[in-house]
């Protein structure tokens, strides 16, 4: 990493650790005109940023990865969201070419076989068009929570992403689901009905379900896979 990235790394740290929420986004946009994104995948995380970004009209590009098997109700606080603030969150799609010959050679299910055949599954799906959503900005915002996983509760609130040569910056890396929920009800902001019946990370329908009493965040994502594999790609250490 350049030296002058870890001083701007060093600059965001220190200036957005002294703002609330919609002042640091604003920060953000402002020192970085046309160059800072978020990725929402319309968990209720992504959802308080969302508002953030929308309600005070920030220079903060949205746009969210669709899959091609996301639950029904995912589209439907997509579609209430966009209504709601008049937004235009840009969708971005699997290489089409790519994700036929994966299926075709594996089958539509083939992500229960292997680890292997599922992160090829999520590359596919996720990670590249990723990397064509990410393509000419400094910055990427995030909704990620050190809760949600053992793996990331090593990370940053301001970090260097070297897979997608980015500044990520995750502000709600510290905030508690009651934090989150309780900033959700006092917005009135809108939020996946999922997470109301026990689903707490949401992803694709095939690899997500419900969790139970006791079990840890990420229990519902690819119950069948040991814990420790439990990273589709987007957000890996570094």
């Amino acid at each position: 990493m350049e030296n002058t990235t870890a001083e701007k790394i060093s600059s965001i740290t220190y200036k957005t650790s002294r703002l609330i929420l919609a002042d640091s986004l604003a920060w953000l946009a402002e020192e970085f005109p046309a160059k800072v994104t978020f990725s929402s995948s319309f968990s209720i995380e992504d959802q308080v940023i969302a508002h953030a970004v929308l309600s005070n009209n920030l220079s903060i590009s949205i746009f969210t990865l669709d899959t091609g098997r996301l639950f029904a109700e995912t589209y439907s606080v997509w579609n209430t969201t966009n209504e709601k603030y008049n937004a235009g969150i840009k969708a971005y799609y699997p290489n089409t070419s790519h994700l036929e010959d994966f299926v075709n050679k594996k089958g539509p299910n083939s992500f229960y076989e292997s680890v292997d055949n599922r992160k090829q599954c999520c590359y596919i799906r996720k990670v590249e068009p990723l990397k064509r959503a990410l393509a000419g900005n400094e910055i990427w915002v995030t909704g990620l929570r050190a809760e949600h996983s053992p793996e990331r509760k090593s990370l940053r609130i301001v970090e260097w992403d070297e897979g997608n040569k980015i500044i990520k910056f995750n502000p709600l890396l510290l905030w508690t689901s009651e934090e989150v929920r309780d900033y959700i009800n006092e917005h009135d902001v809108p939020y996946n009905s999922l997470h109301d019946r026990g689903f707490v990370s949401i992803g694709c329908a095939p690899c997500t379900r419900a969790i139970k009493a006791g079990e840890d965040f990420r229990a519902g994502r690819w119950w069948w896979e040991d814990a420790s594999k439990k990273e589709c790609g987007l957000h890996t250490a570094n």
